[in-house]
């Protein structure tokens, strides 16, 4: 058996749950239990995976598990957009072919998470409010919005263009040169859908949390070992993300990443005033390493998303959060000058995954165990077809965006470390410098 060694450490920061209700988790696994899928991850993927199973077999037993709880790891840290258009797409004919077929996969997600919201009464902010594509700079103009433009142009998608002005009275505050609005994205608490998907999962599946993998086999059957108990289960569908490297796949391919991000506390009646008054909005920036991408949620509270951080171990320093704290407070009173009182309530960091080749982990991995890891920091759309499409594959349903799917390929192996330390530390370092304009 293949031991595990490394485990999420999530803490209590995550300001999305931090708003919402307490919540009592499932309770752990324990004992010995048979079942005849085991799904291992309760995030967007592996949520969509165990529903889908029940689905595509009502009468077999589903078991899905999560070492850490639902709502805690990094679907409920993101930033919440259900992004349905690549940020930014190619110009020739293979590479608008690839953007069409991501459209397909991210609003067939977006479509199956509907779905739920509305049958189950999901209370999660599900508002169809589009997303701002914007930048700060006449660089971000020319070299990202301009190009992004005549590609959705060559898609048929529609847009609406912004300048300063528009954009002040649309967001309330005139920082952005210019931003492309398009109309499909939808923002929510990710915390809070991620919650209700699990409490409306089908009767046949069996959710338990706080239950690690501390062993696991896939001599034929699975067999994985617990704290407190073990599970053999006919097939598996591993939906982990980064942490797919500790069960020993796809160990060279994956870059793990941490992202932090901040909440405010809620603008009163006079600093919403000051806005103007303006509706909910979610803007995603020209350049997301340099650049910040921002909310304004139905609540009334400033979303912050900016900082990303090499974390090949999953770990950062300690105090880190307090100096990103204190960046995200003069970022938001940079944007928002009329809001001087207005401050940071929560800050917290979440773990994403990128390929090399931003490809995703999908597919057949070993005898009767699926794959569908690395969203590539697109977990709500991305992890939600990718186990969707995981469980359609493992049961043999015959699915048209499975090939889209496959089309995507598989992630390409990296450097070894430390080679791949240095490299994407210089990376990094090259691309805030080169779009220091954007931050």
């Amino acid at each position: 058996m293949h031991a595990i060694r490394l485990f999420p450490k999530e803490d209590a920061t995550n300001g999305w749950s931090r708003i919402l209700p307490a919540r009592a988790p499932a309770p752990p696994l324990k004992g010995d239990q048979r079942a005849d899928w085991l799904v291992i991850g309760a995030g967007f993927a592996g949520l969509a995976a165990a529903r889908r199973l029940a689905e595509n077999r009502p009468n077999d037993r589903i078991l899905l598990i999560d070492a850490h709880e639902v709502g805690e790891g990094a679907s409920g840290r993101n930033s919440g957009f259900a992004i349905d258009l690549p940020h930014n797409v190619g110009g020739d004919f293979a590479e608008l072919a690839g953007s069409q077929r991501y459209i397909r996969l991210s609003r067939a997600a977006i479509a199956a998470l509907e779905d739920a919201v509305t049958r189950h009464g999901i209370e999660c902010d599900w508002r169809r409010r589009g997303k701002y594509h914007g930048c700060s700079s006449i660089k971000g103009h020319r070299e990202v919005l301009e190009p992004f433009a005549k590609e959705l142009t060559a898609l048929g998608e529609p847009f609406r263009w912004l300048d300063r002005a528009a954009l002040a009275k649309e967001l309330g505050t005139d920082y952005f040169h210019s931003a492309l609005h398009t109309p499909g994205c939808v923002l929510v608490n990710p915390a809070a859908l991620v919650r209700g998907l699990a409490a409306s999962l089908p009767a046949n599946v069996t959710l338990h949390e706080h239950t690690a993998v501390t062993k696991f086999a896939t001599n034929g059957a699975i067999r994985a070992e617990t704290p407190h108990g073990t599970i053999d289960a006919k097939a598996a569908i591993l939906t982990v993300n980064g942490w797919a490297k500790a069960f020993g796949f796809f160990r060279q391919s994956l870059m793990p990443m941490a992202a932090y991000a901040s909440l405010s506390r809620p603008l009163n009646d006079a600093e919403h005033a000051a806005l103007g008054g303006i509706a909910d909005w979610g803007l995603t920036p020209a350049n997301a390493l340099a650049g910040v991408t921002m909310r304004y949620t139905p609540d009334r509270r400033i979303l912050v998303r900016q900082r990303f951080c090499y974390a090949p171990r999953f770990t950062r320093p300690d105090g880190e959060w307090q100096k990103v704290r204190a960046d995200h407070e003069r970022i938001l009173h940079a944007r928002f000058p009329m809001l001087p009182k207005v401050t940071i309530e929560h800050t917290w960091r979440g773990f994403v995954c990128l390929s090399r080749n931003q490809a995703p982990g999908f597919g057949r991995i070993a005898p009767n165990l699926y794959a569908a890891v690395c969203q590539n920091a697109v977990g709500v759309t991305k992890g939600t077809i990718g186990g969707l499409l995981a469980a359609d594959l493992a049961t043999g349903r015959d699915n048209a965006l499975l090939r889209d799917m496959e089309s995507l390929g598989t992630p390409a192996r990296l450097p070894p470390r430390p080679f791949l330390d240095l490299g994407v530390r210089a990376r990094f370092a090259a691309e805030l410098w080169r779009w220091r304009s954007e931050r």
